[in-house]
C-alpha cells in the first residue's frame, strides 16, 4: 500500500493546507499527475503523485492544515499487490499478506486480533477499510458528517474560479524573511562578480531573432539561463543540496528562476534539465513558468527540486545582484542589466554591451577559486553563443 504525504514545498515549510482533492477513491493515477492543491505561505501549489496506482482512502479533508509528512491518502499500486511482508505484531491470528488494507485498518485489526483475510473489503478494488474491520468486530462505524450548512462554509460561497485560498502578502513577506534570515545565519556565503562582454551574444541573438516571427523571438534571459546551466559541468559542486551536514550533488540541473508576483512577493520555481534544453526550449519553459507562477498554478515538483537558482534584475535597471542562497541549495547566480560601457579589447578602447554576473556560494562546499572558475565558464560560453 503506497502512501501520499504532505510534501515539503520549500526549505522552511512546516505545514500546508489541503485546499482541494483532484481525485477520488478508486481513481487510477499516473506518476506526475496532479492530485491535490495545497496552500502554503507563498501561494497555492498543484501537488503531483510520485507513483502510479489506484487511490485508496483520502485521509485529510479539504481546508485542513497539517504538518509536512502527514499521510494524506493511501495508494494501491502494482507494488502493493505483490504480497507485502506482514506487519510485525502480537496479533494471535496470522495477518494474510495478500490482503489489501489501509494502514488504519491494519492497525485496528492488530488491536482486535482480526484476520484481514476474513474481512470483505468495501474500498476501491476490494481494499479493506477501517470501517470494514469495525463491522467485523461488531461495532458500528461512525456516520459520515452531514454536509455543512451555509454558515459553516463562511458564506457567501466562493466564485467558480477564485485564486484558491486568497493571497496574504504579509504572510509571504514573513515567510521570505524567515527563509533568508535562516540562510544567512546557517550558510557561510561568499560573493564574486565578473563583468562579461555580451557583444557577440547580442549580435547572435539579433541575427537569430531576425529569422523568427515576433511571437518566437528569444529573450536574453533564456541565453543567460542556458549558459548558467552549461557552466555547471565544469564546477559541479555548486549544483545540489547541503543536507544533514553533507553536500549531496545533483546529476540533474534544475534551475530555479526568481519570479516576482504581481500582488507582491517572490517565488523561485525550477525549469527542469536546463542543460539538456535548447535556448528556444528554455525560453518556452520560462514563459510558461512565469505565467503559471503569476496565476497561482505552480506544481510541487517545480517548487521542491531546484538545484541552483538564477535571479535576473536587469529589466529593473539594477547593475548587479548579490543574492541570498535558497536552502538547501548551495549557490545563487545573479545578472544585472545589459549596459553600454567603455571596454578595452586587444589594445583598442570601444563601447561594448556588458553585464555583471555575480555568484553567491556556500563556503562549506566550494571556495572562491572554484566560484571564479564557474563565472569564467559562463563568460566563455557567452563568447560562443552559437554553441549554446
Amino acid at each position: 500500500m503506497g502512501e501520499f504525504r504532505m510534501p515539503s514545498l520549500g526549505a522552511d515549510m512546516e505545514a500546508g493546507k489541503l485546499v482541494e482533492w483532484k481525485v477520488a477513491p478508486g481513481d487510477a493515477v499516473q506518476r506526475g499527475q496532479v492530485v491535490a492543491l495545497v496552500e502554503t505561505e507563498k501561494g497555492v501549489v498543484e501537488v503531483e503523485v510520485w507513483e502510479s496506482g489506484v487511490v485508496g482512502e483520502l485521509l485529510v479533508e479539504p481546508g485542513t492544515k497539517v504538518p509536512v509528512g502527514t499521510l494524506l491518502a493511501t495508494l494501491a499500486g502494482p507494488a502493493s499487490v505483490a504480497a507485502p511482508q506482514p506487519p510485525a505484531a502480537a496479533a494471535p491470528v496470522p495477518a494474510a499478506s495478500h490482503v489489501l488494507a489501509s494502514p488504519a485498518a491494519k492497525q485496528l485489526a492488530r488491536e482486535h486480533g482480526v484476520d484481514l483475510a476474513s474481512v470483505k473489503g468495501s474500498g476501491p478494488h476490494g481494499v479493506v477499510t477501517r470501517d470494514d474491520v469495525l463491522r467485523a468486530v461488531g461495532q458500528e462505524p461512525p456516520r459520515a458528517p452531514a454536509p455543512p450548512s451555509a454558515p459553516v462554509l463562511a458564506a457567501p460561497a466562493p466564485p467558480a474560479a477564485p485564486p484558491v485560498g486568497g493571497f496574504d502578502a504579509a504572510a509571504m513577506r514573513r515567510a521570505i524573511a524567515a527563509t533568508m534570515a535562516r540562510s544567512k545565519r546557517e550558510i557561510p556565503h561568499y560573493y564574486l562578480s565578473a563583468d562579461i562582454d555580451l557583444t557577440r551574444a547580442r549580435a547572435w541573438l539579433d541575427a537569430e531573432n531576425a529569422r523568427r516571427s515576433v511571437t518566437e523571438r528569444l529573450l536574453f534571459a533564456s541565453v543567460l539561463l542556458r549558459a548558467s546551466a552549461l557552466a555547471i559541468r565544469e564546477v559541479p559542486e555548486i549544483n545540489g543540496f547541503f543536507v544533514d551536514e553533507i553536500f549531496r550533488p545533483s546529476q540533474a540541473v534544475h534551475v530555479g528562476v526568481a519570479i516576482s508576483l504581481r500582488q507582491g512577493g517572490l517565488v523561485a520555481p525550477a525549469i527542469h534539465d536546463v542543460d539538456r534544453k535548447s535556448v528556444a526550449d528554455v525560453q518556452a519553459a520560462l514563459l510558461d513558468l512565469v505565467a503559471r507562477a503569476r496565476a497561482g498554478r505552480l506544481r510541487s515538483s517545480e517548487m521542491s527540486d531546484p538545484t541552483i537558482t538564477v535571479t535576473n534584475l536587469g529589466d529593473q535597471g539594477v547593475d548587479a545582484v548579490f543574492g541570498v542562497i535558497y536552502r538547501p541549495q548551495v549557490a545563487l547566480v545573479g545578472f544585472g542589466r545589459v549596459a553600454e560601457r567603455p571596454w578595452a579589447s586587444e589594445g583598442m578602447l570601444g563601447v561594448r554591451a556588458v553585464v555583471t554576473a555575480t555568484l553567491a556560494a556556500d563556503h562549506r562546499v566550494s571556495d572562491g577559486h572554484r566560484g571564479a572558475v564557474y563565472l569564467r565558464a559562463i563568460d566563455r560560453l557567452l563568447q560562443k553563443p552559437e554553441e549554446l
